[in-house]
This record gives C-alpha cells, structure tokens and sequence, in this order.
C-alpha cells in the first residue's frame, strides 16, 4: 500500500508538471535576466505572462512596444496589474548585456518582478523566435527588421493571444488577459 501512495504521488506530480504539447514552455531556454541572474524561458508558468522580442538600441518600434505593454498593464484591474508579468527578450544578444538589459529597465522604469527584460544565446533566441513566430532579421548596419507584437501566454505557457497594435491597450488583449485571470480564479474540479 505504501509502494502504491508513493508511485501514485510521483505519477500525479508528473502529470501536474507536464505541459501541453504547444507549450511554447516545452523549450528548454535558460536566459540572463536584467539583474544578471538566470531565469527560465518558463519561469512564469502558472500565470499569464505578455511576451515579446526586442533590442534595446531600436529607438521606434521597440519603444512602442514597451509602452504598449504597459498600457495593457495599465488597463487591467489593480489586483491583476502585479499578477501579469512581462517578459522581453533580447534577439540581439551579442549588445544586449545584462547591464544594457538593466540600464534600458531602469530608463522606462520597468520594475521587477513584473517585467523581465532577458538575452540568451543566439541558437535559443532563433527558437524563441519560431516557437513564438516572431520575425526578425539583422541588416547590414547592426539595425534590425522585426515583428511587433505582443503575445499572451497563459499559465501553460500556450499562445492564447497576440497583438501587433502597438498604440495604446489593444481591448482584445485586455479583455484575453482578464479571461485568464478569471481562469485562475476558478478552482479546478477533480
């Protein structure tokens, strides 16, 4: 009997840690975060996280995007506000140090612990990239072309969302956000 609790537990811990198979958590990436402290790719797991790509030596697009993030921040209910973290990673990673990373937080004011700004190697940034189907592609003078979008991962670190309005709180992302709360909020039936 005991034999049998203790592989029951194991066989339910599994099961509470195994992802779903579009669970952009599914890859393995260790990432450096502003702060210079390791973080994982999945570190939000559990709880909506808005993602995105970015370098912090773009000065439009970027910016926007940033601001676009916070303004979804802004739109939602105080209690959920601390509950939605913000995840930006770097696919410039050769500029995009730590201390750039933490001067850029710093600069746009981007707390932590609800904003991650994050690099990692390039192999990992590509699969990030395709894994989010986000776009980029270094030009010839170090500038980059990408995609602008926000993207909402719910706790399991599926895609439930994706917004490339980049003006103010898109309502749609606002509103998916909220359902994942709500989400949350239910407890789940056995």
């Amino acid at each position: 009997m005991k034999q049998w609790l203790i592989c029951g537990w194991l066989w339910l811990a599994g099961a509470a840690l195994a992802l779903p198979g579009d669970s952009v958590y599914q890859l393995d990436a260790r990432l450096t975060n502003q702060n210079g402290h390791a973080v994982r790719l999945d570190g939000g797991h559990g709880q909506p996280v808005l993602v995105s790509m970015f370098y912090t030596s773009c000065q439009f697009v970027c910016p926007m995007l940033i601001d676009a993030a916070r303004d979804t921040q802004a739109a939602l209910p105080e209690a959920d506000r601390q509950r939605v973290k913000v995840l930006l990673i770097s696919f410039d990673p050769a500029r995009d140090t730590p201390a750039k990373l933490a001067a850029m937080a710093a600069e746009r004011k981007l707390a932590a612990p609800q904003w991650t700004l994050a690099r990692t190697d390039p192999a990992s940034v590509r699969k990030i990239a395709a894994l989010l189907k986000f776009q980029y592609r270094a030009l010839p003078d170090g500038e980059f072309n990408h995609s602008a979008e926000l993207i909402l991962l719910d706790g399991e670190g599926r895609i439930v969302a994706r917004t490339n309005m980049l003006a103010g709180a898109d309502p749609r992302m606002v509103d998916a956000i909220r359902k994942q709360m709500a989400a949350l909020s239910v407890p789940a039936r056995p």
